[in-house]
């Protein structure tokens, strides 16, 4: 049976705007102090931005305007929720989010900013629909790093409340600054027998890394995600010495 081509194009759409409303109800949660749902909500978020990618190559409805749309609902998703749950995580109290440290403020400001930024540098730059590397590090990745440092902190009793607004505020600015930088990191294979078979390192990781999030009740993202950043900034060091040697 064919399926007629405006539902087809309107598949991917709909995890597009799932990912939007993800991050909208991650900052109603945030501002009622749920902040675990709400920084699940972030994870969903991210989980419904690759599948919209995904159904776009299958039903091969990639276009411009979805890229657009993409970045917006990101901006809201990635960049606006997770700098509100971090402020409110760190605020005072649930009516006075301008209590909270200034520095943490320009902080999650700063990584706002980036966000968007990235987003932007990205649509400008893309050429064609696929892509090998990411300049910068995901604004998704940047958002689900800061959701699982969340879920990580929780009821924990290592982690003071003073503890927390310091790993926060370095946490924003080393985000906001990978964003904005132009270190590589790599994509998700392609959902395809060719992209499975071509990084079947990085697909077993990840499964790896699905089994371990499952099993710690998301807790294990926070050091999945810090592996992936500081391989990046690795491997980008590396090839700058190597360069240099030479």
């Amino acid at each position: 049976m064919k399926v007629n081509h405006s539902v087809k194009r309107a598949l991917p759409n709909f995890f597009t705007f799932g990912s939007m409303m993800c991050g909208f109800l991650s900052v109603v949660y945030a501002v009622h102090q749920r902040f675990e749902l709400a920084a699940w909500l972030i994870i969903i978020a991210a989980v419904a931005d690759a599948l919209d990618g995904i159904m776009a190559r299958l039903t091969k409805t990639t276009s411009q305007f979805g890229v657009e749309l993409d970045s917006i609902c990101d901006v809201v998703s990635f960049g606006l929720a997770p700098a509100f749950v971090l402020l409110a995580y760190n605020a005072p109290s649930p009516n006075d989010l301008l209590g909270a440290s200034p520095i943490l403020i320009g902080a999650v400001l700063l990584y706002l900013f980036a966000g968007g930024f990235r987003l932007a540098r990205f649509n400008a730059e893309l050429q064609g629909f696929g892509k090998e590397h990411f300049k910068g590090l995901p604004i998704p990745s940047a958002a689900i790093t800061i959701a699982s440092f969340l879920l990580f902190v929780q009821d924990s009793p290592v982690f003071t409340s003073e503890k927390i607004l310091t790993v926060s505020i370095v946490l924003a600015l080393g985000l906001a600054y990978l964003m904005a930088s132009k270190i590589k990191y790599d994509t998700l294979p392609k959902p395809s027998k060719s992209g499975l078979k071509e990084n079947p390192f990085t697909v077993i990781l990840l499964l790896i890394s699905i089994a371990a999030a499952v099993a710690t009740n998301g807790r294990a993202l926070f050091y999945i995600f810090l592996f992936f950043i500081l391989y990046g900034i690795l491997r980008a060091v590396l090839k700058f010495f190597k360069k240099f040697s030479k």
